[in-house]
């Protein structure tokens, strides 16, 4: 039987560090009110467009895998904030990287977004269609936030990362998953006046807004992971204490706690790195994964457990065992254009633009 290995994996965090405490400049809000609701203690705030982060990991990817990028046959890219609808971001990195031979598709299932994209890689490979594919998940979630919100502002990042996987007849890789999606409760995550269901000719669509209802969010969240968990569990055989790691869609530090107690499975098993970063969407798994993997947190063999949940409302689950390679056959030079500025000068003019609004709608 034919599998996909996780053979490249690459992350890439823009520089520019938002705290806390710089929140706190321009918003009613403190340290100890984030923290104790969210673990996030600071997210990183890009200088430049989506497409940059993605193309920086997909480099590092393909370096860790030792991977010619003509030989990629497909493009995987799971974002909700890309550079443009047309033409699709994953063209754009396809283009930026060589990837001259490659079948290039954006995914937008917001948090989901990588996890969907390791579960359509992983299948399209076993069912022989594709041998060497490129999965991305990132977001640039600062562009699109209202920061006049302190309910959502405090909670998002942007990242991104990437991984190769590779036809081989070894069980290893994406061995289960299981997606789906709560379409009932669609809008408890909504970005509005994006898209053609707005008025381009209100003054309102200059205008990004938020609905996000963050009770309903963790209650099926929780829910939907730890099925999803369990159902993986089932179709491998296996239990949670087979599971070396847990590595989560990184949203809260609570629905990281609900979801192992939910699971019954220590605490010290479940990667955590949403107090570096906040959530930034499609991006904290790969960025989550290669941070472990950079940690010495996985060694070859060991089962890996991975869940997400986001927008649409997407949910899923994966459980991958882990090939015979936890470093890099290569290390990658490419970095993100050069920032001279701090977080908070980069947002600067957007955090005037929205207060200002909010003003004028109160």
């Amino acid at each position: 039987m034919q599998h996909a290995k996780i053979t490249g994996w690459g992350k890439c965090v823009p520089p520019a560090v938002l705290t806390n405490a710089d929140l706190m400049t321009f918003m009613d809000t403190t340290d100890e009110w984030i923290t104790s609701r969210t673990g996030i203690k600071e997210r990183r705030i890009c200088h430049c467009n989506f497409s940059d982060m993605a193309i920086v990991s997909a480099q590092r990817a393909l370096a860790a895998a030792d991977l010619d990028p003509k030989d990629l046959d497909l493009i995987l890219l799971g974002s909700l904030t890309n550079d443009s609808l047309c033409p699709n971001t994953a063209s754009i990195v396809a283009d930026a990287i060589g990837a001259t031979n490659a079948a290039a598709i954006d995914i937008n299932t917001a948090c989901t977004g990588f996890l969907y994209g390791l579960h359509i890689g992983t299948n399209l490979i076993k069912a022989g269609a594709h041998r060497k594919v490129l999965v991305i998940g990132g977001e640039f979630i600062s562009h699109y936030m209202n920061w006049s919100r302190r309910d959502v502002a405090v909670l998002f990042g942007d990242a991104c990362g990437a991984v190769t996987i590779e036809a081989t007849e070894d069980e290893v890789g994406l061995l289960a998953s299981r997606i789906g999606c709560e379409a009932d409760a669609k809008y408890a995550i909504q970005i509005t006046n994006l898209g053609s269901a707005y008025s381009r000719l209100s003054d309102e669509f200059l205008y990004v807004g938020w609905n996000f209802q963050g009770q309903e969010v963790f209650k099926r969240a929780v829910k939907a992971m730890a099925y999803a968990c369990e159902e993986v569990l089932k179709q491998t055989g296996l239990t949670v204490d087979d599971i070396k790691l847990v590595v989560p869609h990184q949203a809260n530090q609570r629905i990281l706690d609900a979801l192992a107690k939910r699971l019954g499975i220590d605490a010290d098993k479940v990667f955590v790195n949403v107090d570096k970063y906040g959530n930034t969407s499609a991006g904290t798994i790969p960025v989550a994964l290669a941070e472990s993997l950079e940690a010495g947190l996985i060694a070859p063999g060991d089962y890996v457990l991975t869940a997400s949940f986001g927008a649409g409302l997407t949910w899923g689950a994966g459980l991958i065992r882990w090939g015979d390679r936890v470093t890099p056959l290569r290390e990658s030079t490419a970095e993100l254009p050069h920032c001279n500025q701090t977080a908070l000068e980069v947002l600067a003019p957007h955090i005037a633009r929205y207060n200002e609004h909010a003003k004028r709608n109160s």
